[in-house]
């Protein structure tokens, strides 16, 4: 039986039964199709906003896999999508009448205890690679969800509570396999194949598929100092004010990153605030607990909280205290800013927005970021934001598609007052959709480099659903 599917370069093309046989015989994994009872699930990413619906999804058990389905692609000029956790915020994981890559099937986390660092499958969620390495007091420094998957998070930057004590997760990436356009598979460190390695700590996943990755671990918990402090949002100005001035202060073992949502209802506060808007301080602390309370202790302090949840928790356990509020399924859309600090323009501007959130999911936190995923230099990679003391991800969440107007236009109307305030960079893997216009955007001055390089392992511009770099050919 013959398929439509959709070629690189728009237009919708026919395989007959004979290429598709051959090309599923030469995959140890399955290829789905649209009546296949699999399929169904395996178009579904996490952003219910998402509805798209590939002819082929490969499903990938290993590297040999990926240079089947890859040089398929390639053979055959098909529009290739490739899927890891399906957590980015755009849906690139999926592309409609194409062909899908998915990784998903290869999720295995290998820990080496004496030389402090473990291999990751490019299809492991966050949570496969804490519940291994947590095991020896170890940690990759990662993201706060850990359903969202590796690869993308890490390609594209990754930070989390860890990021200020060990840099981001792009900046513990030692080397990574990688399988080209071409359908080569190539071993990149700083000792091999040095430019691609370069591009593909901060490009995004624009110079081919990485099946394998090696990062440096840390000693982390497995107990740490963390948890949330909720204030009325009638303290907010005040607590926030000095919340600026106590963040430039913290050690580089302290996080604190704010929100402001409406309150979930959470066990540790009263019943009588769920649902009432509130500022959130979440802070933690990597490294002794007696430490961590007098670093934080400044934070705890401010105002008269509604409720003090911080105190020793299992590493893992932080890592997935979010996650009930980041289930997949609902209806999500971004923006993001970076600022080097959170003047009270920005304040005011953040508070009069909190007035009219669009539903109790909807949220605008700020990560302090800083410390040491400052000190890298900005072109020792691809990722350049390094002068970014914080990063605004506007969160745009809800249900019901009746909202989708509103939800949207209040992200956007948010984005456009304090953007003005904004160093103009953005953070790749919050970027919503292709074609935004801003002053630095996600790859800053190492956007030309990248351009070179893509022009010459992906000509042909092979992977170009993400946030894309086109290639430059001469």
């Amino acid at each position: 039986m013959s398929i439509q599917i959709n070629s690189n370069d728009g237009k919708s093309i026919y395989l007959g039964a004979d290429i598709i046989d051959s090309f599923s015989a030469n995959l140890r994994g399955e290829l789905l199709n649209a009546k296949h009872p699999k399929y169904g699930q395996a178009r579904q990413v996490w952003n219910g906003m998402i509805n798209k619906s590939p002819a082929l999804i490969a499903c990938c058990t290993g590297a040999t896999d990926v240079v089947t389905v890859v040089t398929f692609a390639r053979d055959h000029n098909l529009l290739l999508s490739v899927k890891g956790g399906g957590h980015n915020i755009a849906g690139s994981a999926v592309c409609d009448g194409g062909l899908t890559l998915d990784l998903s099937a290869m999720n295995g986390v290998l820990v080496d205890v004496k030389n402090r660092t473990v291999q990751v499958q490019s299809g492991a969620l966050l949570g496969d690679i804490d519940h291994e390495t947590q095991r020896f007091g170890l940690a990759v420094p990662t993201g706060i969800n850990s359903t969202t998957g590796i690869a993308g998070l890490a390609l594209g930057g990754g930070y989390g509570w860890l990021s200020r004590a060990f840099g981001h997760t792009v900046d513990n990436i030692l080397s990574a396999d990688i399988v080209t356009a071409n359908g080569e598979f190539l071993h990149l460190s700083e000792q091999e194949n040095i430019d691609l390695f370069w591009a593909i700590r901060g490009g995004s996943g624009n110079f081919g598929v990485v099946t394998n990755f090696t990062f440096k671990l840390h000693s982390v918990g497995p107990t740490i100092l963390s948890g949330p402090v909720i204030f009325p949002i009638t303290q907010a100005k005040q607590v926030l004010q000095q919340y600026t001035r106590l963040a430039r202060e913290l050690p580089d073992q302290a996080s604190c990153w704010f929100v402001i949502r409406q309150a979930p209802a959470f066990p540790f506060l009263d019943e009588i605030h769920h649902g009432e808007t509130v500022l959130i301080l979440a802070m933690s602390y990597v490294g002794d607990i007696e430490a961590g309370e007098k670093a934080l202790a400044p934070l705890r302090a401010l105002g008269q909280p509604l409720a003090d949840a911080v105190g020793p928790c299992p590493y893992k356990g932080w890592q997935a205290a979010f996650d009930p509020l980041l289930a997949a399924g609902a209806r999500n859309y971004w923006k993001s800013s970076d600022f080097t600090d959170i003047s009270e323009q920005v304040i005011d501007i953040l508070l009069a927005a909190s007035s009219n959130l669009p539903s109790n999911e909807c949220e605008i936190f700020i990560a302090q970021l800083g410390g040491a995923a400052s000190r890298v230099p900005s072109d020792a990679m691809a990722y350049p934001h390094r002068s970014t003391a914080y990063t605004m991800n506007i969160h745009g969440r809800w249900q019901s598609p009746a909202l989708d107007d509103e939800a949207i236009a209040w992200v956007r109307e948010l984005f456009n007052q304090v953007e003005i305030f904004s160093t103009g960079s953005v953070y790749v893997n919050f970027v919503p959709e292709n074609g935004e216009i801003r002053k630095i955007g996600p790859y800053g001055a190492n956007k030309a480099r990248l351009e070179k390089i893509k022009g010459k392992v992906d000509p042909s511009n092979l992977f170009h659903t993400n946030i894309n770099i086109a290639p430059k050919l001469n």
